[in-house]
């Protein structure tokens, strides 16, 4: 790659949000320059961005992209690069006894950053909901977890349990008291999926800690969501302030418009942004981490806060340090997203099957991660022009 002169963007976030700078990036793929002024360097490729927003790359949080392994899983390709995301997190698609081959096949080849929450269940989700990875204690093996872990600790940043009677059956809470038992041996969040009961959802919040993950927060499930009575409410509440992360993980079958409008009205805002994509929801609900932005742009949260959630709150998350601060300074390797957010009315669904007519999208036109400069563009794209 020779250097690359990204001009006229807007950052969203730093010392230099909201005023149009210039960012060069030279060969090794670091940040040399930011600033107004910047000369073109001899043999640059240039890159005009017209104005367009600049961020930190965005971080999807919660995807299924151990492709070829599980059933549900989809190539990085679709979720990453292409649609503006730098950096990818899976999220349980593999456990201890198949980790190897999602490190070696895919965050291995990946020309994303890729990272992994690892299945408390020892086989993940190699045919999901078909065969439960969480059928009974053989189900899990907490030495060969915590090794695994613990020898690849660049990749796995977290343990994931599902927690919900569609995976679980009748073993209600007890596979999640195994997952929270093992990521604090590890020293590491514990992600839990949130959804039919049992367990309760009060039962879940409660027995989480600060930093770890509630994910479907926003999920409209009967018995699983975290507004449709009282108990419930209070539990999530005691949960988001001791400092439980809540991560939209919007899904096929885990977003619901209704519960996420009211749970921002009594200031459950989401902390993380994520889409858990997989191949029952890339071509829709779901599309890409751009158009769930959109939704919850549209649903009441600001430019900055979407894009903290995509950015600087998941990377923290996952112990990613300096991911927001110090992402244009002079020697930091170049890891941007630069999108529009452009006005146009469209409609989208969330995952009951409720429409929503939104007219702000936010929609990826090019990334840089180091050497590598790729176009994006977001699935809305299609929306915005039938």
């Amino acid at each position: 790659m020779s250097s690359l002169l990204i001009k006229n963007v807007v950052p969203v976030t730093g010392p230099a949000k909201g005023r149009l700078v210039n960012i060069l990036v030279g060969p090794a793929g670091l940040v040399e320059e930011t600033g107004p002024g910047i000369q073109t360097p001899e043999a640059a490729t240039v890159r005009d961005a017209k104005g367009a927003f600049v961020s930190p790359g965005w971080l999807d949080l919660h995807t299924h992209i151990y492709y070829g392994a599980t059933d549900i899983s989809i190539s990085p390709r679709r979720a990453g690069l292409p649609t503006g995301v730098t950096a990818l997190v899976d999220a349980g698609s593999s456990g201890e006894a198949n980790f190897l081959g999602f490190k070696e096949y895919i965050a291995d080849r990946s020309p994303e950053d890729v990272f992994a929450f690892l299945n408390i269940g020892s086989i993940g989700l190699v045919a999901c909901n078909r065969v439960s990875e969480l059928t009974g204690i053989a189900s899990v093996d907490v030495d060969r977890t915590i090794e695994v872990a613990r020898a690849y600790p660049e990749i796995i940043k977290g343990i994931k349990v599902r927690a919900s009677h569609v995976i679980t059956g009748s073993w209600g809470i007890t596979p999640l008291l195994l997952g929270k038992k093992v990521a604090r041996i590890l020293k590491l969040p514990l992600m839990v999926h949130i959804g039919e009961p049992p367990p309760l959802v009060e039962e879940v919040l409660e027995a989480l800690d600060p930093g770890d993950i509630v994910t479907h927060c926003f999920n409209g499930k009967n018995g699983g969501n975290i507004i449709e009575e009282p108990k419930a409410l209070e539990s999530a509440r005691r949960a988001y302030d001791r400092g439980v992360l809540f991560d939209v993980g919007h899904g096929a079958a885990s977003f619901s418009f209704d519960i996420a409008r009211k749970s921002l009205d009594l200031g459950l805002v989401p902390h993380i942004i994520s889409t858990d994509l997989h191949g029952h929801d890339v071509d829709g609900p779901v599309w890409d981490l751009a158009t769930t932005m959109s939704k919850l742009h549209s649903l009441g949260l600001g430019l900055r806060e979407t894009v903290e959630a995509t950015t600087a709150r998941p990377a923290a998350a996952i112990g990613l340090g300096g991911y927001a601060e110090d992402w244009m300074r002079a020697g930091v390797r170049a890891n941007f997203t630069i999108f529009e957010v452009v006005e146009s009315a469209a409609t989208v669904k969330d995952s009951m099957g409720r429409a929503l007519e939104i007219n702000k999208f936010f929609l990826p036109r090019f990334c840089v991660l180091g050497k590598v400069c790729a176009d994006s563009r977001a699935r809305t794209d299609d929306l915005l022009l039938s």
